[in-house]
């Protein structure tokens, strides 16, 4: 299930008036003389409105309300690109939901100039801490206005048996060694990496990654915050990018192959043995087994991160990824829609969760029961990573962040084209 992708902020104001039945669903409560609320309804967007986070969320829903006979939850699960069309408008309303999905970071930082976003902080002081480092994606300015249910991380999701065949034994640490590896499994018959261009986001994932290894944790976090690749280490991943492009190591036709629908998606061709890995997010296993019949599947994958380059100046532990959480806005009663994210956080929750195969667990302390050997690794990873990097399209503000996705997927098919400096250029000073 991929919900990586932040919400678009873009205000389209001929929207709003679609707006009105499902804004109609906002939050009403009565509050006692000395605060304490009563009888109160909030509103809940979410994208989960199909498969077993819906089902997980029905059931959360009705645990919570009896624990909170006073609090009714409303869900109103979409369709995520849907999803995506309606919230800034709604947040330009006068009745926006209690409750929305948020990505956090440079997204939630641009919605935060609505003046809909509820500032948590006071709510949540005395628990927040538990969630750890990655939580504080869903800061701003030190203020929680967002709370992870689930996080991510991006990394190398591989066919152990396919390794072997190729008579690979170890994992690749470094660029150099994963080439290497690429050249065993061509040698081999076997098609080294897929990935699903057609879709344009995956692409994102490659330069990021290469940015990370070339830049420190310190200059990626300014750029993000000063919206401008303008450090050559930025360049330097371009150029990393070529060259590795150069290797072809990708399948053929790799520019119009869909990254998760379908079995001859990049998904799926890891999945039915047709390809050795693919550079993913922790949702890629319970994507692959929905598009093939192998039952063996979650034993025969492995993780790995995504290797260092040689001489550049990032973290080689740091990793890519983000991940979902919520969002309470001003409409919203308090303290229950803290006490309801705090609820989706609580282990019982997260197990629930996490089993529906949707991402890692916000809370760390439920990792162990995570159902795929590999997610264990690269939940390791993630919390052992010297640097998080967000989602450089979600750690930016809305429009500079698309602009940099579509730059990347325009260069990785024409590498040769002269547009590499485009990447940079299509984000530096963009509002």
């Amino acid at each position: 299930m991929k919900i990586r992708r932040a919400v678009a902020a873009v205000a389209v104001a001929a929207a709003t008036a679609l707006l009105a039945a499902a804004c109609s669903s906002g939050g009403s409560s009565s509050t006692s003389s000395n605060g304490n609320t009563t009888k109160v309804t909030l509103s809940w967007w979410n994208n989960a409105n199909t498969g077993q986070l819906l089902t997980v969320f029905s059931t959360v829903i009705k645990s919570f309300e009896a624990a909170h006979p006073n609090i009714t939850i409303t869900n109103v699960p979409m369709q995520n690109e849907e999803f995506k069309t309606k919230i800034s408008p709604a947040l330009a309303s006068s009745n926006p939901p209690d409750i929305y999905q948020q990505w956090g970071s440079g997204q939630e930082a641009t919605q935060l100039k609505s003046g809909k976003l509820a500032n948590l902080s006071s709510q949540v002081s005395s628990w927040i801490s538990q969630l750890g480092t990655p939580a504080t994606e869903w800061q701003v300015n030190g203020g929680w206005y967002g709370i992870p249910y689930d996080l991510h991380v991006v990394g190398f999701w591989y066919r152990k048996d396919l390794f072997a065949r190729a008579g690979i034994t170890s994992t690749p640490t470094t660029i150099p060694q994963l080439e290497s590896d690429d050249a065993k499994l061509r040698a081999a018959g076997i098609t080294p990496i897929a990935v699903g261009s057609g879709d344009s986001w995956p692409d994102a994932f490659w330069w990021e990654y290469f940015a990370i290894r070339e830049c420190s944790g310190s200059t990626v976090t300014s750029a993000m915050s000063g919206v401008n690749l303008g450090d050559a280490c930025f360049t330097k991943a371009t150029a990393d990018l070529t060259a590795f492009l150069k290797t072809n190591p990708f399948q053929a036709g790799f520019a119009a192959t869909k990254a998760q629908v379908g079995a001859g998606s990049s998904a799926g061709m890891v999945a039915n043995g047709k390809a050795a890995m693919e550079l993913q997010g922790d949702w890629d296993p319970g994507t692959m087994q929905g598009l093939t019949s192998n039952t063996s599947l979650y034993s025969q994958l492995g993780w790995f991160p995504f290797p260092a380059v040689p001489g550049g100046a990032g973290d080689p532990s740091a990793v890519l990824g983000g991940g979902d959480g919520y969002t309470c806005t001003t409409s919203a009663a308090e303290p229950a829609c803290a006490e309801f994210l705090q609820y989706l956080t609580t282990p019982a929750v997260q197990k629930q969760i996490i089993g529906a195969g949707v991402g890692l667990p916000a809370n760390p302390t439920v990792a162990s029961a995570l159902v795929v050997p590999a997610e264990k690794t690269a939940a390791a990873a993630n919390s052992a990573a010297g640097f998080i990097a967000e989602y450089f399209d979600t750690a930016l503000p809305t429009t500079p962040g698309q602009n940099l996705d579509n730059a990347v997927a325009k260069f990785f098919t024409t590498p040769d084209s002269g547009n590499g400096a485009g990447i940079v250029t299509s984000v530096n000073g963009v509002p």
